[in-house]
């Protein structure tokens, strides 16, 4: 089920200016020029407006990301949704701090039962 089929991208045109401004002033990144990051986020933001658009009931947010961006809209009390570019942290000289053969140990949830003692 689609919401706010009226979500386009020049809605959100003072983020990414000041998204843009702060990645040219700011961010070094080996990878991409201000001319490709400007491609990505475009790219981005519109896979965050389709994952908006076709969220389920009950959920708030269309999310997208690569390895250098987030860019997530929420749902505001407006027609117009919120939107949040966020620089991620990444180096490509950043080594892995586990080796290849140790895996994360994941643990289970706690049980989340109500208790009936009073």
């Amino acid at each position: 089920m689609g919401y706010c089929l009226g979500v386009t991208v020049e809605m959100f045109q003072p983020e990414t200016s000041e998204a843009l401004k702060a990645y040219d002033k700011y961010v070094i990144c080996i990878d991409k020029t201000p001319d490709e990051f400007q491609s990505s986020m475009m790219s981005l933001l519109l896979k965050a407006m389709h994952a908006y658009q076709n969220r389920g009931p009950g959920f708030r947010h269309g999310i997208a990301i690569d390895p250098h961006l987030t860019v997530i809209l929420s749902q505001s009390d407006t027609a117009r949704p919120l939107c949040g570019i966020y620089f991620n942290l990444h180096s490509p000289y950043q080594k892995d701090a586990l080796p290849k053969t140790v895996q994360a140990m994941i643990e289970p949830a706690p049980d989340k039962t109500p208790s009936t003692k009073r």
